[in-house]
């Protein structure tokens, strides 16, 4: 009867050393949290996570976040204990440790499978990429949300292909962010039963005890969300650990919060409670009080005992074994009763497209009063989703506006009682929307997320994070310019196109008009590991006509010449996305009438044009062509790049003003005439220079 306690303390003292260890190695990072935690993370590890270290990548599988990322090392200690398993790029099970001994020596150096931060694409058995506090919380939600959307939509009488539970491990710094407050309230009014955020409640942050910013009475809060909520003292308590995980997985209408009370750097008393050990290593005289109080040689260090190995593989590794080979046996089963589903679920995993998906693209015809960017976007978006059934998103309360609304019968709205549906309402809770869209992506579900241009600023840590993780999440954006008109400055978007530029891994495209648009759909749509934002227009743009103009397939390569005279070099190259090409249109076309010849470059994509080989580019922006002229409704920083350091650059440089769309278009300087003029004035000074 005492082989398992005495286990579980070694077990629990190792994950403990381990992290001591490697932050006192590295001379970085955060070992405080690690020592708290380890008894929680254990106890929910050995004795309840349905998770196969053979397979981390099985579909049915329990998800772990850990949101709290600066505890790294508790997650790193558990995948090696565990004898996790590493996964390629191309989802193949490699056979070997993703997590060695030798990686936790060298904690946050480079080339390590154990960054300072959880990262999801570069450690097989991480679930989310993690430091920003809140995020993670945010995703477990949507992770949350995509277990029941699956199940709803696979799970069929004696087939439950789906039912695994989500857990977060969260501390006061996520219990501040406003994106876990977010996420938590969705959660709550989704009732996601299968949700537990196990929250540490320490007390400490880096500036000191949390008493100087924070006094709220967290359980209170969340019952508020409608959540059930159990408190536990002692984080050492493994057994109330335990009952409080029992009661969640009884818990069958609401998400559950457990409150465990632990102290930083416990068992180092002379850290207790203090930022230090929660922000920096212990140093030498505290790792040895440590490792004393948990009865470890004082000298050992990276010591981990076979027994424990043993341990973790006839606990966790048996019983994710067993499981999992039970999940494929009824998958199997289930594979011959309903084929079309199976083969669902098996693309899914791999993240490849359904057959047809592009069948019904639709073609917009030329049309000189046009359609909204957003108009065609909607159109195109639900041409796709009929044939694309796990493609699932929705807007942070402006469905109407950016015309996301998935409007065929089938696609419904996802609620509490009716999880399978395909219309999410996130509320006005763009940060949480952002966070939760990874959750879904993360999950194999195809997934966006929409709002204004200008609420970007409320999303840019998903955002980016989904090019971090290279998650071919979606992000919709409309109102994309001055184009607001009337609601004024603070709803006119006009440095968020440089800022999501600025993200590295992230394909933006703005397209010109309607055919654009659809060709940018089908670039994203066919993206597997890459997150894409597509900026509209509120206003309408005229529909090209493509017989006299370039195909818009030229979408694919970022830019592409629109037009140009067949018979005369260009003399100057006018360069525009969006709303802006119409004026590049139109100043070639007064052009050409002066018998001045331009080329029109449509650049929807900097990022797919900068993709493309060397002389594709120069094909299209010729180096010896120094006349040049970039149009877009957003800030000129890097233009430059494309039009030269002596290329005009008509764009805002100011924020925009309240007023009717022409009047603004006439103070900013987006007219015809404005451009034929900076067209001019480029060929001049292009003689001038060869003179």
């Amino acid at each position: 009867m005492t082989a398992k306690p005495a286990l579980d303390t070694l077990s629990i003292a190792t994950i403990r050393t381990l992290a001591i260890d490697a932050v006192q190695q590295a001379n970085s990072g955060h070992p405080g949290t690690p020592m708290a935690l380890a008894p929680v993370a254990y106890t929910l590890w050995q004795d309840f996570l349905r998770f196969d270290p053979e397979d981390p990548i099985w579909p049915n599988r329990d998800r772990f976040v850990l949101s709290n990322g600066h505890a790294s090392m508790l997650l790193y200690a558990l995948l090696h204990l565990a004898g996790v398993k590493a996964v390629s790029a191309e989802y193949e099970r490699l056979g070997e440790p993703t997590v060695t001994l030798d990686d936790i020596r060298r904690f946050r150096q480079l080339g390590s499978k154990c960054p300072g931060h959880p990262e999801y694409h570069l450690t097989s058995g991480v679930e989310t990429t993690t430091g920003p506090l809140g995020q993670g919380c945010g995703n477990s939600v949507g992770m949350a949300i995509a277990a029941r959307w699956l199940a709803a939509r696979f799970n069929r009488p004696d087939f439950p292909i789906f039912d695994y539970d989500v857990y977060a491990l969260c501390g006061d710094g996520d219990m501040m962010e406003g994106v876990a407050s977010e996420a938590a309230s969705l959660a709550g009014h989704l009732r996601l039963a299968n949700l537990c955020w196990l929250y540490d409640s320490n007390r400490v942050s880096i500036e000191g005890h949390t008493d100087l910013a924070f006094s709220e009475d967290v359980a209170t809060r969340f019952l508020g969300y409608g959540w059930d909520v159990a408190r536990l003292g002692d984080a050492n308590d493994t057994a109330r650990i335990a009952a409080a995980i029992e009661r969640f997985r009884r818990t069958a209408d609401r998400p559950t919060l457990i409150v465990i009370e632990s102290h930083i750097g416990y068992g180092a008393p002379h850290k207790q409670d203090t930022s230090a050990a929660h922000g920096e290593p212990l140093g030498a005289e505290e790792v040895r009080l440590a490792k004393r109080s948990y009865g470890w040689p004082e000298d050992a260090q990276f010591r981990v005992p076979a027994a424990v190995y043993d341990h973790f593989r006839a606990g966790l590794g048996e019983r994710g074994r067993r499981l999992n080979a039970a999940w494929r046996e009824l998958f199997a089963r289930y594979r011959a009763a309903y084929p079309d589903l199976s083969e669902e679920i098996e693309l899914m995993q791999r993240r490849e497209l359904p057959a047809g998906w592009d069948a019904e693209l639709p073609v917009f015809a030329a049309d000189a009063k046009g359609i909204a960017g957003r108009e065609a976007s909607g159109k195109v978006l639900n041409a796709i989703a009929a044939r694309y059934p796990w493609l699932i998103g929705g807007a942070a309360d402006l469905a109407p506006s950016t015309k996301t609304r998935l409007a065929f019968a089938e696609a419904g709205d996802l609620s509490a009682a009716a999880p399978g549906g395909r219309n999410m309402h996130f509320g006005v809770r763009e940060h949480a929307m952002g966070a939760v869209v990874n959750g879904l992506a993360l999950s194999k579900i195809r997934a966006f997320g929409a709002g204004f241009l200008i609420f970007t600023d409320y999303m840019k840590p998903p955002i980016r994070l989904s090019a971090l993780m290279e998650l071919p999440t979606i992000w919709i954006f409309t109102h994309d310019s001055i184009g607001v008109g009337e609601d004024g400055p603070t709803h006119q978007p006009v440095e968020q196109l440089i800022g999501l530029r600025a993200i590295p891994g992230l394909i933006v495209l703005r397209p010109a008009d309607a055919s654009e648009v659809t060709e940018a759909w089908r670039v994203i749509i066919e993206l597997r590991h890459q997150p894409a934002c597509l900026v509209l227009s509120r206003q309408a743009l005229p529909v090209f006509d493509r017989r006299r103009y370039a195909a818009a397939s030229g979408v694919a390569r970022g830019a592409y010449i629109l037009a140009e005279s067949a018979e005369r070099r260009p003399e100057v190259i006018l360069i525009g996305t969006g709303s802006e090409v119409r004026l590049c249109l139109e100043a070639y076309e007064r052009l050409a009438g002066e018998g001045i010849a331009a080329r029109v470059v449509s650049m929807p994509s900097w990022e797919l044009y900068e993709r493309q080989d060397p002389e594709y580019r120069r094909t299209v922006l010729p180096p010896e062509i120094m006349a040049r002229v970039s149009v877009e409704q957003g800030s000129v920083i890097g233009w430059d790049r494309y039009v030269g350091r002596t290329g005009a650059m008509i764009g805002m440089h100011t924020f925009g003003a309240s007023a009717p769309l022409k009047d603004l278009l006439t103070k900013f300087g987006f007219t015809t005439d404005h451009v034929v003029a900076a067209a001019k004035a480029q060929i001049a000074k292009a003689k001038e220079a060869r003179r």
